[in-house]
């Protein structure tokens, strides 16, 4: 699990489907209001007040983003504070406001330049051309919107050996990052770029 700490009163939470299994949770059972998801939210926002200072007053609503293949990220927002009368009330409720999402795209985040490269040659050799490539904050991204030539398990298995699942939305990096290549990302870097 890796937290981020968003604003003064969000934070974001990456869980890996590895994350889930440790605490004997699918994917499916996120969508089903049970006692082991609702610990887990508990576990995640105590985290998040040990790692982040993230204290929560009042209500919070909670962003849940299914990414295939790859985890889930969590978007916890602190929405209010208890009035006086409330207070004493505090650490035993927490209300929660729940928005489940589901995304069908991969989108992968670099280290390096290098990286993407080395990839793209790995991808190109089992027939992978698609992608689109983006820049933001120093960091490199590829979207991949077209169902890969081999099993989506492979097609993942390979982008996580030269990155990781981005934690950060596609919205976020197409309005604020830089379109490097539009189409075909595979295919031009593969031409334009040599292997080491």
């Amino acid at each position: 699990m890796r937290l981020e700490r968003l604003t003064h009163n969000k934070i974001k939470i990456f869980l890996t489907f590895d994350d889930l299994l440790d605490r004997g949770l699918t994917k499916d059972d996120l969508w089903k209001d049970t006692f082991k998801v609702h610990q887990l939210f508990r576990d995640m926002i105590e985290e998040a007040s040990e790692e982040l200072g993230f204290e929560v007053n009042g209500s919070i609503a909670v962003e849940v983003y299914s990414l295939p293949a790859q985890g889930m990220v969590v978007i916890v927002t602190n929405e209010g504070d208890y009035d006086d009368m409330e207070e004493e009330f505090a650490d035993d409720y927490i209300e929660m406001q729940v928005t489940l999402d589901e995304s069908d795209d991969i989108f992968y985040e670099f280290q390096t330049f290098e990286d993407v490269i080395q990839l793209a040659h790995r991808l190109h050799a089992v027939g992978c051309l698609d992608g689109t490539l983006y820049s933001y904050q120093g960091r490199f991204y590829l979207h991949v919107a077209e169902e890969p030539p081999i099993p989506l398990d492979n097609f993942v298995a390979l982008l996580a050996e030269f990155g990781n699942p981005a934690t950060i939305t596609i919205h976020r990096v197409q309005e604020y990052g830089k379109r490097l290549i539009e189409r075909r990302a595979i295919e031009q870097l593969v031409r334009y770029f040599r292997a080491n």
